[in-house]
């Protein structure tokens, strides 16, 4: 169907995909799928214009849902750069007054100025999403022919839009625990064991003073969603300010192992339960912390046997990645994908911000 008007006469922007479905009936997107319903970069534009904007664009740069006009290509192939090549990207243009700039569905997301192929995008979004160990950049590197440093920063970027925006406190049944991310500093060649401090004191102690990154992971069990956070320390007065910023504890109840940093933050939720690791007990009456024990499982292994190596710079990333997947296990591969194009919208980030360059 033809948009009448305007520059963009022949686009066929209202005409949808037969695999664009905005309900909970969603066709099953699969990897075979994506290579036969976007064969090209135009057919990419389509699937993800559609995702972006249901009903009509809407311009990244001022907000106007006008009705924006599409630039047609002068060629059926598509549009002539200046550097001479041809290009399948689709554009727009806003009819604001205050406005009248051009922009793609790519404008203001992780994908703005991206010069991989979208449909590469695509690909790798829905194996990120679909991937239950995760994906390592130098597999995507190896898959689809780009650099070492594209492959880690679409990773990177892709990981910048798993992350929650703007979160709510959390309010429930909490399960915390916490947990150390990182190798053995005493298998490192060059490894010398500091001298034991004459006097041990909460910031000093053996467990607050190795190698190993802490993480403080929150689960709400009413929920299914868990949140996991990088701490200085696992000591109360970091837990306490961590766990009140994302929790409404006089709402909530809390289950924790044996801790002693738990016991004065315990006393400002409904109830505090505990289960004693130390003599084996994991269980009791329904009360147990093994949602979080789970959770480390899968994010050790996942880390040990996909990425190897996470530095503790780049690890909260690493972690908005595998809460993202935990918290919609319930759902599909494809439900799970939509979601995660649905936050791509303002996650722009550059390489120097993720490099520290």
């Amino acid at each position: 169907m033809a948009r009448p008007g305007g520059r963009g006469h022949g686009d066929v922007y209202l005409d949808k995909p037969r695999w664009v479905c905005h309900n909970s009936n969603v066709a099953l997107i699969t990897i075979t799928k994506l290579a036969n319903d976007i064969p090209n970069e135009d057919a990419a534009y389509r699937f993800l214009e559609h995702l972006r904007w249901p009903d009509k664009p809407v311009c990244p740069h001022c907000g106007s849902i006008n009705d924006h006009y599409f630039l047609a290509p002068k060629s059926a192939v598509g549009r002539k750069t200046r550097t001479g090549a041809i290009s399948q990207r689709r554009v727009w243009k806003c009819r604001e007054k205050g406005c009248r700039k051009q922009f793609s569905v790519m404008t203001g997301t992780i994908f703005h100025g991206s010069k991989v192929p979208l449909r590469i995008w695509l690909f790798v979004v829905f194996e990120m999403a679909a991937n239950k160990n995760g994906l390592a950049a130098r597999e995507v590197e190896r898959k689809y022919g780009v650099s070492p440093k594209t492959a880690w920063f679409m990773t990177h970027r892709i990981r910048e839009a798993m992350k929650v925006r703007a979160p709510g406190m959390l309010v429930g049944a909490i399960v915390a625990d916490e947990t150390w991310i990182g190798g053995d500093p005493t298998k490192d060649n060059h490894y010398k064991p500091e001298p034991a401090p004459e006097r041990v004191t909460p910031a000093n102690r053996p467990n607050l003073n190795t190698a190993k990154t802490p993480v403080l992971s929150l689960i709400n069990t009413t929920t299914g969603e868990v949140r996991s956070k990088v701490v200085s320390d696992v000591s109360g007065n970091t837990l306490r300010k961590v766990i009140g910023e994302q929790v409404n504890m006089g709402a909530s109840t809390l289950t924790t192992d044996e801790g002693a940093q738990y016991l004065h933050l315990g006393k400002e939720f409904l109830t505090h339960q505990t289960v004693n690791h130390s003599h084996r007990e994991y269980a009791r009456h329904g009360v147990t912390s093994n949602q979080a024990e789970n959770y480390f499982s899968q994010l050790k292994r996942s880390l040990d046997g996909t990425h190897h190596h996470v530095s503790k710079e780049h690890l909260d990333r690493y972690l908005a990645e595998f809460d993202f997947r935990y918290s919609t296990r319930e759902i599909t591969d494809t439900e799970r994908v939509y979601r995660l194009m649905g936050q791509t919208a303002g996650r722009r980030i550059s390489y120097k911000r993720i490099a520290g360059g």
